[in-house]
């Protein structure tokens, strides 16, 4: 009964250690890794990096790790445009970037790292959205100029765009309530509900002003933009990729 009282003791103090090791060597693989992102990424922040699973000492041994998260707090992502005479910004800022990785795939030295399927989320803030629009004066018949001055959320998972309109010195701001779609790498925002006297007088030079549309290239790692949804605070995206580059 001795014996095996301490074989029960040297197991339990072994599995401590055991346990104590992995969350080490897991602490430190995050913080290797998030540095690793931050320098593929050229990201102005350590992103947050999150290995789950355990032990983790068994993932690692077998060169894949089942499940990482990564998040990042602001993203600039290219646009493609704002240079060669294109109009709009040259970037746009994501925020809040929340990427599940799953299948991690990474060499001996940990320089590089692929993930076999990633899913995300993350949030273009409406002040950012905004700069994508015609915010300034455009003629839409003679004597009548419009412009975008907001967005906000219009519920129901809608964008509430307000138009400025300005005839004869007066002005007026009209709410249109917008849908919003993905099109392969571009948000595009379309008005639902012009009044039939403005489509009527001038369809198409209106909605020069109230649809417009904002591509999105490089994201983290190649992902891709999957769907897109008005909410409270912007136009939440959700993203996808398959054999998703973490880093090297």
């Amino acid at each position: 009964m001795r014996a095996l009282r301490i074989l029960l003791i040297l197991v339990v103090v072994l599995g401590g250690l055991f346990v104590i090791a992995d969350r080490v060597a897991v602490h430190f693989a995050e913080n290797e890794a998030a540095d690793k992102v931050k320098t593929t990424e050229n990201l102005a922040t350590t992103p947050d990096v999150s290995i789950k699973g355990f032990p983790f000492l068994t993932q690692v041994a077998s060169g894949e790790l089942d499940d990482v998260e990564i998040g990042i707090k602001d993203y600039e992502a290219d646009t493609g445009t704002g240079t060669g005479g294109n109009s709009g910004p040259k970037s746009i800022r994501i925020d809040d970037l929340k990427a599940d990785m799953k299948g991690v795939k990474f060499s001996g030295d940990y320089s590089s790292a692929t993930a076999a399927t990633a899913t995300g989320t993350a949030t273009i803030a409406y002040d950012e959205l905004l700069k994508a629009a015609k915010s300034e004066p455009t003629q839409i018949i003679p004597g009548i100029d419009a412009q975008v001055v907001g967005l906000s959320d219009g519920g129901n998972g809608k964008i509430k765009v307000d138009i400025k309109v300005t005839a004869a010195g007066a002005t007026q701001t009209y709410p249109v309530l917008s849908s919003v779609t993905v099109d392969g790498d571009t948000v595009k925002v379309h008005a639902d509900n012009l009044p039939k006297l403005v489509v009527d007088l001038a369809d198409s030079r209106i909605r020069a002003i109230t649809d417009f549309q904002q591509a999105i290239h490089q994201l983290p790692g190649g992902v891709k933009l999957d769907s897109v949804q008005a909410a409270k605070n912007g136009v939440e995206i959700t993203v996808k990729g398959s054999n998703v580059r973490l880093a090297g």
